[in-house]
């Protein structure tokens, strides 16, 4: 998955987030326009070209106020840009925003 692609998708306000990224982002308090900032400016950090759910990625994006937050993205057959989850990077599963901890699967 291409980051131009995710990063068009959000300048042009075609993506949506699931259920799941929607209680995610609540219970973290990760307003919608700092993830469409940090989505605006993300690099793909991990493809997941084997995905049931279709060819996705684990990206990371800053906020304005420079808070890391990965996101994993997929798109749907329309084009847009889907949110399957979105959160915090840290420990147990990552030592900082770009490297996995050892043995540290996924949130």
């Amino acid at each position: 998955m291409q980051q131009d692609a995710i990063r068009a998708a959000v300048a042009a306000a075609r993506w949506v987030m699931t259920h799941h990224a929607l209680q995610q982002s609540g219970s973290r308090r990760m307003g919608s326009g700092e993830i469409a900032h940090a989505l605006a400016g993300c690099e793909v950090l991990e493809d997941y070209p084997n995905d049931p759910r279709g060819e996705s990625a684990l990206v990371l994006g800053y906020t304005a106020a420079h808070r890391p937050i990965h996101a994993v993205c997929t798109f749907d057959p329309s084009g847009s840009l889907v949110i399957i989850t979105v959160y915090d990077p840290g420990m147990p599963w990552w030592l900082d925003e770009r490297t996995r901890a050892p043995g540290g699967g996924t949130p």
